[in-house]
This record gives structure tokens, C-alpha cells and sequence, in this order.
């Protein structure tokens, strides 16, 4: 099997700007108001859509 150079998988990248490699995990915390522990909240948001999703939940 052949090794694959990283400059040939350059012509691909516009190829694969529909898939999954555009979504990023955000880990928030989040106060409970009546016990004051934190809770984490896990989401999976597309990484142009970070800085609306943090400006909205706070």
C-alpha cells in the first residue's frame, strides 16, 4: 500500500466541506440556581455558528 503525501489530499478538502469535519464540541457549564452546582451541557454546533450559540446562552 502506498503512502498518501498530504499535499495530494489538498484538491480534496472542497470535496468534503459538507462533512463532519466542520462541527466542533462545545462543553458549557451551567449553574443551577436553586443548589448552585454546575452541570456540563455537551453540543455538537457547526464552527460558524459558535459565537451566536455563545452570545445566546448565557
Amino acid at each position: 500500500m502506498a503512502k498518501v503525501s498530504k499535499n495530494s489530499r489538498v484538491g480534496k478538502r472542497a470535496a468534503n466541506a459538507g462533512s463532519g469535519r466542520d462541527f466542533i464540541k462545545v462543553v458549557k457549564s451551567v449553574k443551577d440556581p436553586e443548589t448552585g452546582k454546575y452541570t456540563y451541557k455537551e453540543v455538537m454546533i457547526h464552527k460558524d455558528k459558535l459565537k451566536e450559540y455563545m452570545a445566546d446562552k448565557k
